[in-house]
């Protein structure tokens, strides 16, 4: 038994009464089972099983005797705890102690009051340990869970129960999982790891031990799925990527089923340097994983079906567009034209079909924006098909066919150059490709009109954007940075800016394709097109770390666009417009001068001598170059000192954290294991497992290399300006913005209400002061009146008693007998008792 202290009875006997109670002291966790699943495809990865088990063992409750002394031992104490080591106080267990329980249980720690508080290490006899924080008997707060076969808890517990943030890890060190629990379950969002490489791994969201909301996952075998799940099965919308068969599907899931409309890609790799998209893609309805329904087949030769399929096969009424331009609309039965049945198609080769029935629209007369194959044979093969219809049609007829020939000489003959610019300008702020295709997009390709000077013609960015529209686009479209271009599309809107340029230049107005195309070359691509120029695309490094922001700057560019009052009528922004954006959104540290430089950086026709010209349109390249050009300037070298200091204090604050997920994962862990900091982009964590589209699996990366990467990162000072302008003063204030604008309906809405009250009480105002004008009116109106009959009567009296005076008065007559009046009745009581008195 342990020393023992004296203190008064009296408090002993409390502190005693309050021990009368019995407590659960014997509780027993098993680990959860954690099995990994790979549903789709056939790519599951099998693993033993971990019992799944998770109970408290209870005591049961002892009888109460009650104390004949007042260092007796609690009751609760007599009958679970065989021996104790340790000081008591008022008979209770007090201090650090060591208490053996009779089932062969051992506690060694603090106790309070009797009972097992603060930090101790509770051992069970079968090997199981717990070691953290006590309150009242239960294992609360943080605390380390040690099964005899190795496996490991260290997490929040409350009353034994693992419920908190904390990382469990499996004996065999192969399974962990990292994050949120409630009652005992994997619960929230977290991480699990199903083989000790890491190279096999889920995360996202969790409900009862099932992954249910959003997630990825990352298969042993490669495959990886971004999207909804719903009781551990892909449902929703989401994103597959078989990295075995080189596949992509994205769109609708049902319990684990490609079901609903989605896009599914084929990619076949080539060899380096080849810039033609080579992917089958098919954009349209499955049911229950099969093509059904309507749906579109773009073949990588060029060919495309749109129509109706059944099985995965083109069945029903379809039109088939052949690779040289012609086009086939009709019957299609088991993959094959009705009409020719002996035809058949496969992934990469379509016959040319040239003779079966066609249909062209041959309408181009008034539309310089439609653009048809005209059916002339290209020189140059199906290598590199221009679709000129349009432009020939400016031509003679019989000329038409010379113009055609003569301009695909002059692309044939600058074509290796044309490529490598075309190669050159398609990696800008891209990380690759997963069939080793780059397809150049708007965004890349305004880049490269803006670095050969198309913009100097007088002619916008934008304005070109409207001479290269094919007829019937989506208004929507016009302007997306997102749009692709294969290779002879590029070299076709080359020919078609300069035939404008040079006709727009040219008083004469006849020079031919060849000439145009050839002058524009030499005047324009060949100096300017390697240096590349503008905020965005210079640095590669830059680039890539800018592009994070690119998606939600898209966003406000839209909402600020005003429709154009011409013929696409698409939404576009003036200069001006973006001028006011800034001054809106009150940028601190930009002026109007500094945003009109920025602007004419890149833009001669901004300034024109002394005049400033800002009804020019703005793509949204310009939009985004002006924002990191605005960034360069109204970051301070105080707010990045200060955002450096802020963030440093975050990650001591975070140390600890992080350190425990290092004690228990091995190096190779994928780095979106852990939370972002909430000023550095997500993307850039998230980048190799989230972002799957046209990107291969990259390995996953060691915590240690991420924060050498962000320290690196954080070091330059650009990095800093970027981060700061768009994360602490752009978007945050772009989305206060909305909120007000959220708010102004509100707001409107209340005033209209308070101007109705303010009405409704004006008017009851003005009814009380009415109602009170009239009775001060009428009481005015009364006393005149009263004034008056009292001034009558009182003339009247006045005349009476004049009257009176002047008539003679009777004489009086004398009695001798005078009236006695009768004294009233108290008077002869009083009388009588004053002679009494006397």
């Amino acid at each position: 038994m342990g020393k023992m202290k004296k203190k008064d009875s009296k408090k002993g006997e409390r502190e005693r009464s309050a021990q009368d109670t019995p407590e659960e002291c014997s509780f027993k966790l098993s680990p959860v089972s954690i099995t990994p699943s790979e549903e789709q495809h056939s790519h599951s990865s099998s693993m033993k099983s971990i019992p799944q088990e998770e109970h408290m063992k209870q005591t049961e409750p002892p009888v109460v005797t009650p104390a004949t002394d007042v260092y007796e031992e609690p009751v609760l104490t007599q009958l679970i705890v065989e021996k104790y080591e340790g000081e008591l106080l008022n008979g209770l267990y007090e201090g650090e102690g060591v208490a053996y329980f009779k089932d062969g249980n051992i506690y060694r720690g603090m106790f309070s009051e009797g009972m097992m508080h603060g930090k101790g290490k509770y051992t069970w006899k079968d090997g199981l340990t717990y070691e953290g924080d006590f309150y009242m008997n239960f294992p609360m707060g943080h605390g380390i869970y040690k099964w005899s076969d190795g496996s490991q808890y260290e997490g929040e517990v409350y009353k034994a129960i693992r419920h908190g943030h904390g990382i469990f890890t499996s004996s065999n060190q192969k399974v962990s999982y990292v994050g949120d629990w409630h009652k005992g379950t994997r619960h929230g969002k977290g991480v699990i790891y199903y083989n000790k490489e890491g190279t096999s791994w889920y995360e996202g969201d969790w409900i009862s031990n099932k992954k249910e909301g959003w997630g990825v996952q990352c298969f042993i075998s490669g495959n990886i799925y971004e999207g909804q799940w719903k009781n551990n099965i892909f449902h929703g919308m989401g994103k597959m990527r078989w990295l075995t068969s080189n596949e992509e599907y994205a769109g609708q899931w049902e319990n684990g089923i490609q079901n609903g409309s989605g896009t599914h890609t084929w990619f076949l790799r080539r060899i380096p340097g080849t810039q033609y998209s080579l992917r089958n893609e098919y954009v349209g309805n499955f049911v229950n994983g099969i093509r059904q329904g309507q749906g579109q087949f773009y073949y990588a030769n060029g060919a495309m079906y749109d129509g109706e399929w059944k099985n995965n096969k083109k069945h029903g009424l379809g039109k088939f567009v052949f690779k040289n331009g012609q086009i086939y609309v009709g019957e299609f039965v088991e993959d094959q034209i009705a009409e020719y049945p002996n035809f058949k198609y496969d992934r990469v080769n379509t016959p040319d079909l040239s003779g079966i029935r066609t249909q062209s629209s041959m309408n181009l007369a008034g539309s310089s924006t439609s653009r048809y194959n005209t059916g002339i044979p290209s020189l140059a093969g199906s290598y590199i098909e221009l679709d000129l219809s349009a432009l020939l049609y400016s031509f003679p007829e019989e000329d038409r066919q010379e113009e055609l020939k003569q301009v695909e000489y002059a692309v044939l003959r600058n074509l290796t150059v044309l490529r490598k610019i075309y190669k050159l300008y398609s990696q800008l702020g891209s990380d690759g490709s997963p069939d080793n295709t780059l397809l150049m997009t708007k965004l890349q390709f305004w880049r490269f009109l803006k670095d050969c000077k198309f913009h100097h013609y007088s002619i916008t960015l934008s304005e070109m954007d409207r001479i290269l529209t094919v007829e019937n686009t989506d208004a929507e479209e016009v302007h997306s940075p997102h749009s692709t271009m294969l290779l002879r599309t590029f070299l076709t809107n080359i020919i078609y800016l300069a035939y404008h340029i040079c006709q727009t230049e040219n008083q004469e107005k006849n020079m031919s394709l060849a000439d145009c195309f050839t002058k524009v070359m030499v005047q324009n691509i060949l100096p300017h097109a390697t240096n590349i120029k503008g905020f965005l695309f210079p640095d590669a490094q830059k680039a890539s770390y800018a592009i994070s922001y690119i998606e939600k700057s898209w966003h406000i560019y839209r909402i600020y666009c005003m429709p154009n009052t011409f013929h696409p009528y698409e939404p576009t922004m003036k200069m001006r417009h973006f001028l006011l954006l800034m001054n809106d959104l009150k940028i601190t540290g930009l002026t109007a001068t500094n945003i009109v430089d920025i602007l004419a950086a890149d833009d001669p026709c901004v300034r024109i001598d002394q005049e400033v010209n800002l009804e020019l349109e703005l793509t949204f390249l310009e939009f985004f170059e002006a924002l990191l050009g605005c960034a360069s300037i109204c970051v301070t070298e105080e707010q990045i000192k200060q955002s450096e200091s802020e963030l440093l204090k975050r990650e001591e604050s975070q140390g600890s954290s992080i350190g425990e997920v290092t004690a228990y994962l091995k190096e190779g862990q994928p780095e979106h294991a852990f939370q972002p900091q909430a000023d550095i982009p997500q993307d850039l964590f998230l980048r190799s497992s989230m972002n799957l589209k046209d990107k291969r699996q990259s390995p996953p990366i060691p915590v240690s290399s991420i924060k050498k990467q962000q320290r690196e990162a954080r070091a330059e000072k650009w990095f800093h300006q970027t981060d700061i302008f768009f994360l602490k003063k752009f978007f945050p204030a772009h989305e206060h913005k909305e909120r007000l604008k959220e708010e102004i309906p509100k707001i409107r809405e209340k005033q209209a209400e308070e101007a109705r009250r303010q009405q409704i009480r004006e008017e009851e105002e003005a009814r009380l002061k009415a109602e009170r004008e009239a009775e001060e009116a009428k009481r005015v109106e009364q006393e005149l009146l009263e004034k008056a009959m009292a001034a009558m009567e009182a003339e009247q009296a006045a005349k009476a008693q004049e009257e009176e005076q002047k008539s003679p008065q009777p004489p009086v007559t004398p009695h001798d007998d005078a009236i006695i009046i009768p004294p009233p009745s108290g008077t002869k009581t009083a009388t009588a008792s004053k002679k009494k008195r006397k």
